[in-house]
């Protein structure tokens, strides 16, 4: 009996110790080159680029009929939309014969808020869009919340080029 005791308290003592007291950052110590199947899910149904390691994440919306393309500024994990100060950022696009520079603006919503300076919403308009579905790019410079992320490769609608 003392023995059975004992050996409860042990693995009482040993699962205590494993599972800690106190709720931890889902994301601190997360290493996400240990699963490869790791993926975010876009909050619009667009096309994800990720920023830095794991540090934000630009959304990219097309809507085929107004030519208009959207950006949506959010966290590493897709989740919280980031309100950033930046009125504008450029991508330079290259479907066709020529790269074509796509000037995202700065979008209020007043439903959410946001007013230009304050946003994580940006949307940039061209004809070529209603007929053009898929088109390699390059963001050319965007600083969120102090760090710039520049000449950051991607195709829509497949996503971020390399690592």
């Amino acid at each position: 009996m003392n023995v059975s005791r004992s050996l409860t308290a042990l693995f009482a003592t040993t699962a205590f110790l494993f599972t800690g007291c106190g709720k931890k950052d889902s994301h601190a110590g997360h290493d996400h080159a240990a699963h490869a199947g790791h993926a975010h899910t876009a909050p619009h149904g667009g096309t994800l680029i990720e920023l830095g390691d794991h540090a934000y994440n630009l959304e990219f919306v097309r809507d085929a009929a107004t030519g208009r393309l959207s950006a949506y500024v959010l966290d590493g994990h897709a989740e919280h939309f980031i309100r950033i100060k930046a009125a504008s950022f450029e991508v330079v696009a290259s479907g066709g014969p020529e790269k074509r520079v796509l000037v995202f603006k700065a979008a209020a919503n007043p439903a959410t808020g946001e007013t230009a300076g304050d946003t994580s919403q940006f949307d940039a308009q061209a004809d070529w869009l209603k007929t053009t579905a898929t088109f390699d790019a390059t963001l050319a410079s965007l600083d969120i919340k102090g760090t710039n992320f520049s000449a950051v490769p991607f195709n829509f609608p497949k996503g971020k080029v390399g690592n």
